[in-house]
């Protein structure tokens, strides 16, 4: 007869087993290990912080079920092959933004750091979960044989540079290291954009290759060095965040059973929130507490003359697809939503 008592005694016993054998399930399996690459657009000093940790969560939950090894910036394909070497299936899994990649989609040009898309790191989540670019994104990737798993806010974008800059007169001639489409914008400034392998950069300032680099925030620059080769960084920037993503080969992704998927995802997600607090803080800190850099900045009314350059660049990518001209209505409609909502959404604008 089962009482009451030996009810709640099996159930509590179940219970506590369940957590257990999932734990037991995802450790030991009599299928063969499934096995990925994975690649990042990150350098080894950077992936420690961006992609690493993620990476290593993975691999540890899945235990012998899956493991995934993970190369940094331009170890197995450079990084602007990366998007054929993962639609190709060479690698199974790529951490990065459009841009750099070079994939070949509608969405691409918004990759990286879209100028003046963002003005902080939370307005890119907002942006795919609630104003409809993550389903634009998986639409057109979906196209080209790739799954896109998510997206997520990085740093954002600012000049660090040898001489200081101090008026967009400063900018007229100096070879940045850049993104693409960030180095398109800012051509009309003067900015010479430079393409080089991430790991070239820090010499290429030494050797006076480069006058300086707009890819990053202050946080980047002191943790891969390039605080150490340059002199100033400049207050004002193009974006307040990059925008990356995680990508997966569609075949590779299809023939993972469902919990692996949702353990990839979660993982993701998990450094994307990693992310926002270590960029957020490590951006006021240095500015603070920094040695290694001075602070310059351009004067609101002259830095001006940038952000509505941008108005014009968003309508010229807008007038190239119906794709494009969805994205860039997103933008628009996002960005007068927040200066409507005013403070802290947005300071001082109409």
């Amino acid at each position: 007869m089962t009482t009451r008592r030996k009810f709640l005694i099996t159930a509590a016993a179940g219970a506590a087993i369940a957590p257990l054998a999932s734990r037991v399930m995802a450790q030991s399996s009599s299928e063969p290990t499934i096995k990925w690459r994975m690649q990042t657009y990150a350098g080894a000093a950077l992936a420690e912080h961006v992609a690493k940790p993620a990476i290593d969560l993975f691999n540890r939950i899945a235990g012998d079920r899956m493991q995934i090894e993970l190369y940094y910036a331009d170890q197995l394909v450079p990084t602007g092959e990366l998007f054929r070497a993962m639609q190709r299936g060479t690698i199974d899994a790529v951490q990065s933004d459009d841009d750099s990649m070079a994939s070949p989609t509608e969405v691409t040009v918004f990759g990286g750091y879209f100028p003046f898309g963002s003005r902080y790191s939370l307005d890119v989540p907002v942006l795919f979960h609630q104003y409809g670019l993550k389903e634009i994104w998986e639409e057109e990737y979906a196209k080209v044989g790739v799954k896109h798993v998510s997206a997520g806010a990085w740093d954002p974008c600012h000049f660090v540079t040898k001489e200081p800059i101090r008026s967009l007169q400063d900018l007229e001639g100096k070879r940045i290291f850049t993104f693409p489409t960030a180095g398109r914008f800012l051509s009309q400034f003067g900015v010479v954009p430079v393409t080089l392998p991430w790991e070239d950069i820090e010499v290429a300032v030494q050797t006076g290759e480069l006058d300086g680099i707009a890819w990053s925030g202050i946080t980047e620059d002191y943790t891969v060095g390039w605080a150490d080769v340059t002199n100033y960084f400049l207050t004002n920037n193009i974006s307040g965040a990059w925008i990356g993503h995680f990508f997966v080969n569609m075949e590779r992704w299809n023939e993972l059973p469902e919990d692996l998927k949702l353990l990839f995802e979660v993982c993701c997600e998990q450094s994307h929130y990693y992310r926002q607090h270590w960029y957020w803080g490590g951006e006021a800190r240095l500015r603070v507490h920094g040695e290694k850099l001075e602070l310059t900045t351009i004067p609101d009314a002259e830095w001006d003359q940038v952000e509505e350059a941008a108005q014009e660049f968003w309508d010229e990518i807008a007038a190239q697809s119906e794709t494009k001209a969805r994205v860039v209505e997103i933008f628009k409609q996002y960005n007068a939503d927040m200066r409507k909502a005013g403070r802290p959404y947005r300071y001082g604008e109409a």
